[in-house]
């Protein structure tokens, strides 16, 4: 089947998927970016933060785990190294907020082309 005719709209670095092949540089940010969200305790922390729609302190995601605080911390630092997740320390609290350009980015990836209309 052709893609002629079939309009995605490009988001963030790179063509969808569904569009056109990754390079080696995308196939290594996608795959630091899913490892990343592969975990459970990752993907739901992400998801409090992001859907936060701002700042998220850390002393408010701790008690929602059942985990203690440094495995949340080496989870937070995951999210931070894959780029999904930004930090700034006030103190003794460290403040967290999604990074909306790398979640462009894997909506951009996994974007699916609508189908072609028959006239």
């Amino acid at each position: 089947m052709s893609k002629q005719g079939i309009t995605v709209a490009q988001v963030g670095c790179c063509a969808p998927i569904s569009d056109a092949a990754l390079d080696e540089a995308g196939a290594v940010e996608g795959a630091t970016v899913f490892k990343a969200l592969a975990d459970p305790v990752r993907l739901r922390l992400f998801s409090i933060i992001t859907s936060a729609g701002g700042e998220v302190c850390v002393c408010d995601l701790t008690p929602r785990f059942d985990v203690s605080g440094p495995t949340i911390s080496h989870h937070l630092k995951v999210l931070r190294a894959a780029g999904l997740v930004d930090c700034e320390r006030r103190g003794t609290w460290v403040y967290y907020w999604s990074v909306p350009e790398k979640l462009r980015w894997v909506a951009g990836l996994l974007a699916v082309p609508e189908p072609a209309t028959n006239r």
